[in-house]
């Protein structure tokens, strides 16, 4: 008895002594970040960029050896989403014991990372002056080496086996590239060794723009991201989408849709939002009569709008950045029309469900009260409001986050109720040097990927392809761009899908006039698909372990409830406008057409249309889709075509008597005391 105590307080002091270290290791990769960002050089004169990166490295690469284990024993679902979704800000949902319960062979993995990196910044410097990338020293060969490596098992461990053989495999394509039998993969060839010195210390790899717009702005988002769930931000969320929308019909899968962008504003990832809000909202769904399988669905879909919505979105958007060079203000203002439109969509499909099942809302005395809930809330609102003035008015995308975190801090340490204590900032600290942790080994070994397509010079000539092949046929491409982002969705973070995509496709988008930022974000919503669509849709695997429906069963019910989001890119690639590209006026036209059209053909998909509460049969449904498209393309005449069709199918169906409401619910599917009001 006594030898079991001993050893489980062994084990608990190495889990407080790493917490502390990852504590530490945190609070000084923050400061060098914002000292960089600030322009604060308390010791001497700015950092050189490859110097501030290895640092970054040092600090937060580390730490992946700390927080993800070689191989994990057993997979939870959290652990299941943690691996393979590693977009999401929030990831503890993992046993905090069994995290920092650190093995020597990792130890010692963290100590050489963090020391190698920190040599590297060292000898900076000497990189830049003496052309290291081309011709180095042999211990700096040796350590190219092992940087490749290091990098390469960090991302193993944070995005998954199949993410890091593509991208080991686009490292290597230089030293093969002119053996390739196709001329248009032919580039130019490296040996090993200037492969590694180009891989870890020139500035187009692993050094390359995904990290630096990782290290300079995504750093800040994340922090900002974790501190506002910390302190309340989820719980306020959801109580204001049920004060708001608790008691109208359909109110439970209201309030998880809404919950779900708030979320979404703040995690910028698909599976924690579910994991956050889904064991609130998915019992509440199904108690109020949804199906489990409905109830899951509702959930993932609503979930997955996280990594396109505005302000903080995924990892992707902040690297658009980069790719685009314009602020980060403008790719959220873009983003935010789609995201709104997407949000609509499935609430509109919601709503429809609601009615047609006869489906009420919750008692009014078993809800918050909404202002009582904004009044205790409102330093969520403040802290929103504060960071969309930053970035919009001020557009400081780099300091924005950084300063709306201080101001929460210090309203969470002096607010009387819920007052944040000392334990509370650490754990604050600990998550965020989690989430930066997983992110730079996630964003580090992308950026091999971009080394292997620019050391080789493929990429230009993939573009060129592209374009010769569809011609002039800008659908031909945008189908091929959605099919190919899908497909590597399923297997690639949504980041790495769109770095690859960025310098592959996106070049023919542009080439064949799409607007550079509706093609960035073409891409973005369509590697972000694979979430609630079979067969990977981590996103409803998640929600269905939640409602204990069939997983399966549960992503062909989130795509029909996302519905929308499959054609919402095509209208924004072909119609610029809906990404806020244009005058005040054409924005606010195709904004105000496009709910129109969002609404009609979320009436089509769900077969009943609000409002004018009509069911519809197969050839109703069909003509509101089409009707609902033409209204979100460009061109007036399709324009004119759509409202003239929803008028006259609005009129037809309102002439017509009403209908039954829907008893075909699979019963069995339902909770036993799950009764319609």
């Amino acid at each position: 008895m006594s030898e079991s105590v001993t050893t489980s307080t062994r084990r608990s002091t190495r889990s407080r002594i790493w917490r502390a270290v990852a504590l530490l290791m945190t609070i000084a990769g923050i400061a060098v970040v914002m000292s960089q960002i600030f322009l604060w050089n308390p010791f001497g004169p700015t950092m050189l960029t490859n110097q501030f990166l290895y640092v970054v490295l040092a600090l937060f690469l580390s730490q992946v050896f700390i927080y993800y284990r070689w191989r994990k024993p057993t997979k939870s679902v959290e652990m299941l989403a943690a691996e393979e979704s590693p977009d999401h800000v929030d990831p503890d949902h993992l046993d905090q014991d069994s995290t920092f319960a650190v093995p020597w062979w990792d130890a010692l993995l963290f100590a050489g990372t963090a020391a190698m990196c920190l040599y590297l910044a060292v000898k900076a410097e000497d990189i830049v002056n003496f052309g290291w990338d081309v011709n180095a020293p042999g211990q700096i060969v040796v350590l190219s080496y092992l940087l490749w490596a290091v990098v390469l098992e960090a991302l193993r461990r944070t995005a998954g086996l199949i993410v890091t053989l593509i991208a080991l495999a686009f490292s290597l394509y230089p030293m093969v590239s002119a053996s390739i039998p196709f001329p248009v993969l032919q580039g130019v060839q490296f040996d090993s060794t200037s492969a590694a010195q180009r891989h870890s210390l020139g500035v187009d790899s692993i050094l390359g723009l995904p990290l630096q717009t990782a290290a300079v702005i995504l750093v800040g988002f994340l922090i900002f991201g974790v501190t506002l769930q910390r302190i309340g931000g989820a719980d306020f969320f959801v109580d204001v989408a049920r004060s708001v929308f608790g008691r109208s019909r359909g109110g439970s899968a209201k309030v998880a849709v809404v919950s779900s962008a708030g979320m979404g504003m703040m995690s910028g990832s698909a599976v924690s939002n579910v994991l956050t809000t889904g064991p609130m909202t998915i019992p509440a769904m199904k108690k109020a009569g949804y199906t489990k399988t409905y109830a899951a669905g509702i959930e993932a879909t609503a979930a997955a709008g996280g990594s396109i919505t505005p302000p903080i979105m995924g990892t992707a958007a902040f690297l658009m950045v980069s790719f685009l060079g314009i602020p980060y203000s403008e790719v959220a203002i873009a983003a935010a029309i789609p995201a709104f439109l997407y949000y609509l969509g499935i609430y509109i499909q919601v709503d429809a469900h609601a009615a047609g099942h006869n489906l009420r809302g919750e008692a009014k005395h078993l809800l918050p009260r909404m202002w009582p809930t904004v009044k205790a809330g409102w330093p969520y609102i403040f802290a929103i409001a504060l960071l969309t003035f930053l970035l919009v008015v001020r557009k400081d995308e780099a300091q924005a986050p950084f300063i709306t975190v201080a101001a929460m801090l210090v309203i969470a340490f002096v607010r009387p109720s819920d007052r944040l204590r000392l334990r509370g900032l650490r754990d604050i600290v600990v998550s965020s040097g989690r989430a930066i942790a997983e992110i730079t080994g996630i964003i580090a070994g992308v950026g091999l990927i971009v080394g292997g397509l620019s050391m080789s010079g493929v990429s230009l000539s993939l573009a060129r392809e592209l374009v010769a092949v569809v011609g002039d046929n800008v659908l031909l491409i945008l189908i091929a761009g959605a099919l190919t982002s899908f497909i590597l969705g399923m297997g690639m973070t949504i980041s790495a899908v769109y770095v690859f995509l960025a310098i592959v496709m996106t070049p023919a988008l542009v080439a064949l006039d799409v607007n550079p930022v509706a093609a960035h974000l073409f891409v973005i919503y369509w590697a972000a698909a694979s979430y609630i669509t079979p067969p990977v849709a981590l996103a409803a695997f998640a929600a269905a372990n939640i409602a204990k429906s069939h997983p399966m069963k549960t992503g062909f019910m989130a795509m029909r409830l996302g519905a929308v989001k499959y054609i919402i890119p095509f209208c924004f690639a072909l119609n610029p406008a809906l990404v806020a590209q244009g005058s005040l006026t054409q924005v606010g036209l195709a904004l105000g057409l496009a709910i129109v059209g969002v609404f009609v053909m979320a009436s089509g998909f769900e077969g009943w249309m609000p409002i004018v509460d009509r069911r519809l049969n197969l050839v109703t449904r069909t003509i509101a889709v089409v009707g609902g498209v033409c209204l979100l393309l460009p061109d007036t005449t399709t324009h004119v075509a759509g409202l003239v069709t929803t008028l006259l199918l609005a009129a037809f169906l309102r002439l017509r008597p009403p209908a039954q409401h829907s008893e075909t619910t699979e019963l069995k599917d339902r909770e036993p005391s799950a009764v319609p009001a």
